[in-house]
C-alpha cells in the first residue's frame, strides 16, 4: 500500500516525492539564510526548514516546485514538523502522479455539483439565475476543480467549490433567520463572489497567480465576467439587477484594506462579507487545529492577525 507524508509516525523515516505548497527565504538570528518550507503531498501539508539553503535555493524550491524528500517526521511544539535529510527538485522527465500530491475537498464533485445545483434552483430572479446558470456553465471544469486560495483557506483541488458550497449552506441559515434578506440575491452572491478565481489562479496543480490574477485581482475579474455574460444575454446593462449582482461581488471583501473597491451597501453584501471571512476563518483554524497535537496551542495564524488556538485534551461530545 503508498504511504504518504501524513502515514509516517513520530520518528519514521520516510522518501517521497512531495510539493512545495508555499517557501519563503528567512535569516537565523545569526544571519544565515534558510527556507521556511510547507511540504504536501495527497494526505496533507507538514512545515520543514532547510537550513543549508543559499539565496539561490528560494527558486529552486520556489512554491510549486515538486521535490525528493528524504527525511523523517518529529514534534514541533505540539505539531509535526520535517527534518530533512536531503532535498531536490524532481526534473521534468521523471513521470511523476501529480494527482498523488494534491489533497481534495471534504466532499466529492458530484456531491458538491448536486447541492449547488439545488442551490441554483431557488434564485427566483429570472437575470440573476441566468447570470449564475450562464457563468457556472461557462467556467464549470475549472469551478469544481480550482482551489480557493493558493495557501490561506481551502487551498485544495475543489476548494473553490466547497467553499461556495459551505457558504450558501451558512447563507440558507441566515436567509430562514432574517426575513429581510433577499434570499435570491445572496446565494448568487455566494455562488459568483470567488468565481474570478478560475482566472486569478493558475489551477489545483502547482498553484500559482496568473498575470491577470496579480494585475487585477478576482474581484474585478468576475465583475467583468458579469458584464459580458449580461451582453451575452441580452439584460440590460443599466437594469438595476446587474447593478445588484456587481455590488454583491465587487464588495465582498468587506473593506478598502482587503481589497474591496467599495464598501457593502446592502444588507445581502454585508452578510455575503461576513459569510466569506467565517467560512475563510473557520477552514484556516481547522486545518491549523489538525496539525496540532490535543493540549497545544497552534502556531500563530497571520490570517487571524497571529492569533494561536488551542486544541482540548478531551473530545468533548
Amino acid at each position: 500500500m503508498l504511504k504518504h507524508l501524513l502515514d509516517y509516525n513520530e520518528g519514521e523515516e520516510f522518501d517521497l516525492t512531495l510539493l512545495v505548497k508555499n517557501s519563503q527565504l528567512r535569516q537565523d538570528k545569526k544571519g544565515k539564510h534558510y527556507l521556511l518550507l510547507q511540504l504536501a503531498d495527497k494526505s496533507g501539508a507538514v512545515r520543514a526548514n532547510y537550513w543549508q539553503a543559499e539565496p539561490e535555493d528560494a527558486k529552486r524550491f520556489e512554491t510549486g516546485t515538486i521535490v525528493e524528500v528524504a527525511g523523517l517526521l518529529e514534534d514541533y511544539q505540539g505539531r509535526d514538523q520535517i527534518k530533512i535529510f536531503s532535498i531536490h527538485p524532481v526534473s521534468a522527465s521523471e513521470n511523476v502522479d501529480v494527482s498523488q500530491l494534491v489533497a481534495g475537498a471534504p466532499e466529492g464533485e458530484k456531491q458538491m455539483r448536486r447541492e449547488i445545483g439545488q442551490f441554483v434552483a431557488e434564485i427566483k430572479e429570472e437575470n440573476w439565475h441566468k447570470l449564475v446558470k450562464y457563468l457556472l456553465k461557462k467556467w464549470d471544469a475549472r469551478f469544481f476543480s480550482y482551489p480557493a486560495g493558493k495557501s490561506n483557506h481551502h487551498a485544495y483541488e475543489g476548494g473553490l467549490a466547497y467553499h461556495t458550497l459551505t457558504m450558501l449552506k451558512d447563507a440558507r441559515g441566515l436567509a430562514d433567520n432574517y426575513p429581510a434578506v433577499n434570499r435570491s440575491l445572496l446565494y448568487a452572491g455566494c455562488i459568483l463572489h470567488d468565481m474570478g478565481k478560475v482566472l486569478e489562479l493558475s489551477g489545483p496543480v502547482q498553484t500559482k497567480y496568473t498575470a491577470e490574477g496579480n494585475l487585477i485581482g478576482h474581484l474585478v475579474l468576475i465583475d467583468e465576467q458579469l458584464v459580458l455574460a449580461a451582453q451575452a444575454l441580452g439584460i440590460d446593462q443599466e437594469s438595476e439587477d446587474l447593478l445588484l449582482l456587481r455590488h454583491m461581488v465587487l464588495s465582498h471583501h468587506g473593506k478598502y484594506e482587503y481589497g474591496s473597491p467599495k464598501l457593502p451597501a446592502l444588507l445581502e453584501a454585508e452578510l455575503l462579507h461576513r459569510i466569506d471571512d467565517l467560512d475563510a476563518a473557520v477552514n484556516a483554524i481547522t486545518r491549523e487545529l489538525g496539525a496540532t497535537k490535543p493540549g497545544d496551542f497552534t502556531l500563530p495564524l497571520s490570517s487571524q492577525d497571529g492569533q494561536r488556538y488551542y486544541r482540548p485534551k478531551k473530545e468533548y461530545q
